[in-house]
């Protein structure tokens, strides 16, 4: 065993030792009143079951089920954290106390390494700053301009598609088409960059290792992900490189291997885009997106900015990296979630194909593109897609550390072990808070006794008066999906126009089935479906067949 595995290994030793005195000397806990589930394990608590990819599912909707709105679980050695959905208290933990309660330092270290200092992971002013750039970048004017983009690419789908299904019914990884095509919508319309053609099958290292980043990185043992925030402080860049190089586990030499692919292209990327805008705006017309993509809009507003505003190198290509990991893998899966659904419920596929069959009819018995307005204005194709995204948002939950102390307000009193009635929970800082989205979107108490099921015709009609009256802070239709507050996923309407020009396009061509392979979605960092009781590897099929025009 080297040095460095030596030191590797005194360092998880020490912080097992450490967390166990802790767990004797700890103080009485504030949440000691709040009721929850037993611990499941002295070591996990109940954390193995909650990140457990099969059994989460059930076993937090259990928990949901069976405590309400907020109440407690046990993390690492037995520490409480608080688990809540209740509206009022995910207005103060994302919007009215957010400088309270931050990303957690395990997130912020993971995308220190993985993006450098990008706006998923930087914190106070920096990050106020970043989202400063960039929140006129996914501006509506913007997204107009890039539908043509959209079309384009979406049409060599269909071409690719139907070369493969124009014999007969053929069975597709449709997950994988979907991953190829959001990457290249986000490459082409976000970056100015070209990473698939589509047409042909060709290997592309950046796009293999944002899809495997968060199934890979789930795999990671969760004692070298709570050690990370110290190891990214441990000595120079150089030293921290020579500890993970050597760290002896197949899992973590395979996320080295997608790190470094991912930031050396998008240093790239960068470069090309730079040297692009210093030559002139016919340069820019030559490259992929004419210099109308986001990257390109943001390089210019860079370079116009003030010096307090200005994004610095490092800065530039962390969004780069974010950009392309947060719009691949969530709209790549939300797509082929409501492709599963689809072929799950025919009827609702038909009259989805009818809808938008209708309003692509040119007149002549064509087929024209749809331009930014009429595709967000389709109220069918809209429906699916919010209920969606209500139904399987594509994070589960979201982790929030506590700053300070403070109050958590809640919306309704909640009764305590002693049977007090409960309004407002004190959390003191370093505690750990897990907010449930899909609780959120699927509360009983608000959406009704239907609320887990998917029904895309509760849209066309008023929604019932408990959602408006709870005010849930979500940036979209009453929902967490894409959170709330500054820390929202600012990509929101990129994606929705992703996901509606792409079924526009693929529901008049080509109908979709279930194959005999059964479909489970796990829960990860990102959910993903895989096929049976046992594989992790991501994948869809379906039996897709060519729609004779």
């Amino acid at each position: 065993m080297s040095t460095i595995q030596q030191l590797f290994g005194c360092l998880a030793a020490l912080y097992v030792g450490w967390r166990f005195l802790r767990f004797f000397v700890t103080k009485k806990s504030p949440l000691d009143n709040i009721p929850g589930p037993a611990s499941e394990s002295f070591i996990s608590g109940n954390i193995a079951k909650i990140m457990n990819p099969r059994e989460a599912w059930d076993y937090q909707t259990g928990l949901v089920e069976r405590y309400g709105r907020l109440f407690t679980i046990h993390g690492l050695f037995n520490a409480k954290w608080l688990y809540t959905y209740d509206p009022r208290a995910l207005h103060s933990i994302f919007i009215k106390d957010q400088d309270i309660f931050e990303e957690t330092q395990m997130l912020i270290s993971m995308f220190d390494v993985l993006t450098g200092p990008g706006l998923i992971n930087t914190l106070g002013d920096q990050h106020r700053r970043q989202r400063k750039m960039l929140n006129p970048v996914f501006s509506a004017k913007h997204l107009r301009e890039m539908t043509p983009i959209f079309n384009a690419v979406t049409h060599r789908l269909v071409d690719a598609i139907s070369s493969r299904v124009e014999n007969g019914t053929e069975e597709i990884d449709v997950l994988g088409w979907m991953s190829r095509t959001a990457l290249e919508l986000i490459g082409q319309g976000g970056l100015g960059y070209s990473f698939d053609p589509l047409t042909e099958d060709r290997a592309d290292d950046f796009a293999e290792s944002i899809k495997a980043f968060f199934p890979v990185s789930s795999q990671v043992p969760g004692a070298i992900q709570q050690l990370l925030p110290w190891l990214v402080r441990v000595g120079p860049p150089s030293f921290r490189r020579k500890i993970v190089e050597v760290i002896p586990l197949k899992i973590v030499q395979r996320l080295r291997q997608i790190i470094d692919t991912i930031h050396s292209r998008s240093i790239e990327i960068i470069n090309e885009k730079k040297a692009a805008l210093e030559r002139g705006d016919e340069a820019l017309k030559e490259q992929v997106g004419e210099g109308k993509d986001l990257m390109s809009v943001l390089l210019r507003a860079n370079m116009s900015a003030s010096a307090s505003d200005s994004l610095s190198d490092k800065e530039l290509v962390a969004q780069v990296s974010g950009l392309a990991m947060a719009a691949m893998d969530t709209t790549s899966n939300a797509l082929s979630r409501t492709l599963h659904l689809l072929a799950t419920h025919q009827d609702v596929q038909e009259k989805l194909r009818e809808e938008v069959t209708q309003a692509r009819d040119d007149g002549n018995g064509d087929l024209k593109d749809l331009d930014y307005d009429e595709v967000m204005e389709l109220p069918y194709l809209d429906a699916v897609c919010r209920e969606t995204l209500r139904r399987y948002p594509s994070l589960r939950g979201l982790f929030r550390t506590v700053r300070k102390d403070t109050m958590l307000p809640l919306s309704a009193p909640i009764r305590g072990l002693d049977g007090s009635l409960i309004d407002a929970v004190p959390v003191t800082k370093g505690m750990f808070v897990v907010t449930d989205i899909e609780a959120s979107n699927c509360n009983k108490e608000l959406w009704g006794e239907d609320a887990y099921e998917w029904k895309p015709e509760r849209w066309l009609k008023p929604l019932p008066s408990a959602v408006e009256d709870a005010h849930i802070p979500g940036v979209y239709s009453h929902l967490m999906t894409f959170t709330a507050g500054s820390r929202s996923c600012i990509g929101f309407k990129f994606s929705q126009l992703e996901m509606k020009i792409v079924l526009a396009m693929l529901l008049p061509a080509f109908k979709f089935e279930l194959s005999d392979k059964p479909i489970f979605w796990n829960a990860a960092g990102i959910t993903f479906p895989s096929v049976g009781d046992y594989s992790t590897t991501p994948e869809m099929p379906l039996k897709v067949t060519m729609i004779k025009a």
